[in-house]
């Protein structure tokens, strides 16, 4: 089988979807991405992922589109179950992640960016879902996460008409977190990983979970979990060399624990 996903270990993971010349998702790379992000996972001194494209063409454009005859009448099965299932895992792993958009990321390649909680695109990059224009809707999370990220009314735009929008566009509406020059996408999600890799490991898994609860949890169950947060936080070795390195105004050195 074909390497389409390759995973480069360290503090700062990447992962990189090499199927080109535009990195679609076909089933053959979503079984690997999932043996990328178990691999991930299961590794306590990950902190922070990069998930980027291979080529520099394109971060994902989309499904293979040669797919779609074989998925007739069958797509939930063959396809949309397991991507479900990946994408999810992304958006589930307790470290930050970053998605490193150098060109385009559409339909299934959006869908898989918006998996991750920051974006960077490069000025050429072109974001949208697309689906519609070939008779089919979103289905890996593009009419859930999408809304969630840059409101309802942007989002029906997006996917209703179909058109993508630049770089520029989407920093203004929030479905990208930074924009860079074009070919500088990886160096700037590396920069930020290593910013990410330095906070406390313990804060930044728990602030994360906090900040992904809020969406879909009432004000006041939402502050008691900030509440078991903070006595979890303080609880560690991690908040008390954070307090002595601010006083004695020199980096922390955090350990995890």
């Amino acid at each position: 089988m074909t390497d389409l996903v390759h995973l480069i270990p360290g503090e700062c993971a990447e992962i990189v979807l090499d199927n080109p010349p535009m990195n679609v998702v076909s089933r053959d790379l979503t079984r690997q991405l999932r043996a990328a992000l178990h691999t991930v996972a299961r590794d306590s001194d990950v902190r922070a992922v990069i998930v980027h494209g291979a080529g520099g063409r394109a971060f994902c454009a989309g499904s293979d589109i040669a797919e779609f005859r074989d998925l007739h009448n069958r797509v939930a099965e063959d396809k949309l179950l397991l991507e479900r299932l990946v994408y999810r895992q992304l958006a589930q792993l307790p470290v930050p992640t970053i998605a490193a958009i150098e060109g385009h990321a559409l339909g299934g390649g959006l869908e898989l960016a918006l998996c991750c909680d920051f974006r960077i695109a490069t000025r050429r990059s072109k974001l949208g879902m697309p689906e519609l224009k070939l008779g089919v809707t979103p289905g890996s999370g593009g009419t859930q996460r999408l809304p969630r990220v840059i409101g309802l009314a942007r989002a029906k735009e997006m996917i209703l008409l179909g058109e993508p929008v630049n770089a520029a566009e989407a920093l203004a509406i929030g479905l990208v977190t930074r924009v860079v020059d074009d070919g500088q996408a990886v160096d700037a999600a590396r920069s930020m990983a290593a910013t990410l890799a330095s906070r406390g490991p313990v804060a930044m898994r728990v602030a994360k979970k906090l900040l992904d609860l809020s969406l879909e949890t009432p004000l006041e169950d939402g502050l008691a979990h900030e509440l078991d947060g903070s006595e979890t936080v303080f609880a560690t070795d991690d908040a008390l060399e954070g307090a002595a390195a601010f006083l004695a105004k020199r980096p922390a050195r955090f350990t995890g624990r």
